[in-house]
């Protein structure tokens, strides 16, 4: 079960007015469409608050007194009203639509890039589906307000300042008395904000936990089933279900007492006009005609107020979903190029690792003062135990993550002073568990180098031995792959994997346990290639099996993130230690095979 897994999910953060100004900030560039569509909604508010009038003057200046001259220009004129009303609402609801939707696309589009920079341990700490709700839902969540939400609150308090004179104008002794009724409003309003913002907070966080969980379910859905799993993880999504379910009507309970408890205060305020005009009309001191006016205005005076509480409603959630969105936004990455760093040249390949502390905890190291060295064009093996830090060194590398201490050099050069690019263009890193997009094979293997020819695709293909069983598919180079390419065996996404590192030309090639889910037959044709392409390169290949150790230039023993032997193959085996320990436990029964 996943719990508190989303990004800023403390339900207590107070309300901040600056996330709702940066939130309309992403409809600046529209601002001359939403000025539109704002003249359009003061259109609308106008011409509605000129139908009561003119019905109220139609009763007594013409039903009433039976003079029936000019009640059909009143009548024209009330459904123009309307017509206008009409148009005004159609280009309101139009342009308010395509500005939010406009401001929903730039919203999700910096989010998402945002996410391209941030480094492996952001994702780390932040389960897959969770960060995918905050893509999704969260940001969806930002579209009724932006879309609809802006307008309504500037039409509500347009509406009723515009009732509020009118009424005034009229009788300001029946409108006061209409107004007694505010300050319950205002009690009931500031008695449900907190706890309706502090329930949607709570909404946001249980369905990123629903995402994160249905993520992991359907990624791991073969796992699930060849352990039988299936009933246990129903029991657990359940819960999930469950706990998202109890949020939201939590949530809807507090709203739901909200709205009965504004339309009671709005049936007192009215029963007070009604009282006090009858009498009024009893005493000879008001027309019908204008008591009817004011039994409108006043159901409309609680209109706009509903409509208030309701766009409040949809506030929170957007704000609830906005602290979260600009939490991940506002998230620095953990490695990021340092002010002023410079391009590296074409590198010669020179690798050194000096006294290098890591960990994924900076209080729970797994490399302790390493030091390792690479020269141009060396083939060395990292070999050890499970947890022994191998990996970890190949992450230093890359610079997927920065040491606690120590420095990791390229040609003599602390990778964290250069551009982190210029770095990663000129590496090739193959990884144990192969990921490919979707697409075709073509478009897998050209993913780090987009200018490749199609020729130069197939040449990297025949080099790992790839293109054989890529022609034989049914649309050859050009079959799609579907999602982490599930049309294809582990063995066959593994060679593809290597082709699109080979077609990059690395300086520099990490092999993260690269041969380990390819079929023996498979893996000598593999190491036929190696042996041509990784000459003049500088390789680190993290491996467990035989025929990719013996052949290294150095190969280096690792255990409890420390390095304890080092040497060639015989030398190791000699020397009776780890290695050799090692060995006769791992490889030499794949030896006799």
């Amino acid at each position: 079960m996943i719990h508190g897994s989303g990004i800023g999910d403390d339900d207590n953060v107070p309300f901040a007015p600056q996330l709702l100004s940066r939130l309309l900030s992403y409809t600046l560039p529209y601002r001359w469409l939403l000025a539109a569509a704002v003249a359009c909604m003061l259109l609308v508010s106008g011409v509605g608050l000129i139908g009561p009038v003119l019905l109220g003057r139609a009763l007594d200046n013409h039903i009433i007194s039976g003079e029936t001259s000019g009640l059909g220009v009143l009548a024209v004129i009330y459904v123009g009203t309307h017509l206008v009303a009409w148009a005004g609402t159609y280009w309101q609801t139009y342009l308010m639509a395509y500005v939010g939707q406009r401001a929903i696309l730039r919203i999700r589009q910096d989010l998402f890039d945002h996410l391209q920079t941030l480094t492996f341990k952001f994702y780390d700490r932040h389960p897959a589906g969770v960060v995918m709700s905050r893509v999704t839902n969260d940001v969806e969540a930002l579209n009724e307000l932006i879309s609809s939400g802006i307008v309504h609150v500037v039409s509500d308090v347009v509406t009723l300042v515009g009732i509020v004179t009118i009424m005034l104008f009229l009788n300001w002794k029946l409108a006061l008395l209409t107004f007694i009724t505010l300050p319950l409003l205002v009690w009931a309003a500031t008695l449900f904000r907190n706890r309706v913002l502090r329930a949607y907070r709570r909404v946001r966080s249980k369905m990123a936990n629903v995402n994160a969980n249905l993520q992991e379910s359907i990624s791991g859905v073969r796992v699930t089933q060849s352990f039988t799993r299936e009933r246990r993880n129903v029991e657990r999504f359940d819960q999930t279900n469950m706990e998202n379910l109890q949020a939201n009507m939590h949530a809807a309970s507090l709203f739901s007492v909200f709205i009965p408890v504004v339309e009671v205060i709005g049936a007192l305020g009215t029963c007070i006009v009604l009282w006090s005009g009858g009498l009024a009309i009893i005493g000879g001191t008001l027309s019908v005609g204008t008591l009817w006016i004011f039994l409108n205005y006043a159901g409309r005076f609680y209109q706009p107020i509903r409509d208030l509480s309701q766009v409040f409603n949809t506030l929170q959630s957007a704000m609830a979903a906005s602290e979260k969105i600009f939490g991940i936004i506002d998230t620095d990455p953990e490695v990021k190029d340092a002010p002023g760093a410079a391009a590296l040249p074409a590198l010669k390949g020179d690798i050194r690792f000096e006294g290098v502390t890591f960990g994924y905890r900076p209080d729970l190291p797994v490399l302790h003062g390493v030091n390792l060295e690479l020269t141009a064009g060396q083939r060395v093996a990292l070999v050890g135990p499970t947890g022994a830090g191998k990996t970890s060194l190949a992450n230093l590398l890359a610079r997927f993550y920065d040491p606690q201490a120590g420095a990791v050099l390229v040609d003599g050069r602390d990778i964290r002073e250069v551009a982190l690019g210029s770095l990663r263009r000129q590496m090739g890193i193959v990884l144990q568990d192969t990921f490919l997009f979707s697409g075709t094979v073509r478009d897998n293997i050209r993913y780090g180098r987009l200018d490749a020819t199609d020729a130069e695709v197939e040449a990297a293909a025949k080099a790992v031995n790839a293109h054989e069983f890529i022609v034989k598919l049914p649309q050859g180079y050009d079959t799609e792959v579907k999602e982490r390419g599930a049309k294809l065996s582990v063995g066959q996404r593994q060679l593809v994997a290597f082709a699109r590192a080979l077609l990059r030309d690395p300086r520099i090639l990490v092999l993260d346990e690269a041969t380990s889910a390819v079929d023996a037959y498979t893996e000598v044709l593999i190491q036929r290639a190696l042996g041509r392409l990784l000459e003049g390169r500088t390789s680190l290949v993290i491996a467990h099996r035989l025929s990719t150790i013996r052949n290294a230039d150095k190969i280096v023993v690792m255990a409890d993130g420390r390095i304890v032997e080092t040497g060639v193959h015989q030398e190791l085996l000699a020397k009776g230690g780890l290695y050799s320990s090692l060995y006769e436990r791992q490889f030499k029964g794949q030896e006799a095979v």
